[in-house]
């Protein structure tokens, strides 16, 4: 690790925790050559596989557009920023865990569904709405009576 001061190479740890629920590692560090001190932190580089849109386009995982769907669909509901993280992150985990280099964009599509029906049916009817393009009221009325089941 170069030292930000002084750019020397030598540094030495002083002080490790591990910070964010575990996924990353804090790190205070000291130059050997200027004696100042600074933080690092330390964290897992995952490769997401890739997404295989609908029309068979092929994109990278974009972990912005799947906050801005979750973020649209709790507009104004009584979701706390860390229950909208978490399922970010699971989602993202479970996407990792399928192994695969590339997977269907309904699986994520499905996969936010499963999540917001958890966290607020009100937002889970609203995405549903427009992921499945609801023609007519009959079909939200379907979907309220399959999630009252």
């Amino acid at each position: 690790m170069h030292c930000p001061f002084c750019a020397a190479t030598d540094t030495k740890v002083i002080d490790s925790r591990l910070v964010a629920d575990g996924h990353q590692v804090r790190r205070r560090r000291q130059c050997l050559a200027c004696s100042e001190r600074f933080t690092t932190f330390e964290s897992a580089e995952l490769v997401m596989p890739g997404i295989i849109k609908s029309n068979g386009n092929r994109e990278p995982f974009n972990e912005n557009k799947l906050r801005g769907g979750f973020l649209r669909a709790l507009e104004k509901r009584p979701v706390s920023a860390d229950d909208i993280e978490k399922a970010i992150n699971t989602i993202k985990s479970r996407i990792r865990a399928t192994g695969e280099r590339e997977i269907p964009s309904d699986m994520v599509g499905e996969l936010v569904m499963e999540a917001l029906k958890v966290l607020d049916k009100v937002a889970y009817i609203r995405f549903a709405s427009v992921y499945r393009s609801f023609e007519d009221i009959r079909e939200f009325g379907e979907e309220i009576a399959r999630l009252e089941k």
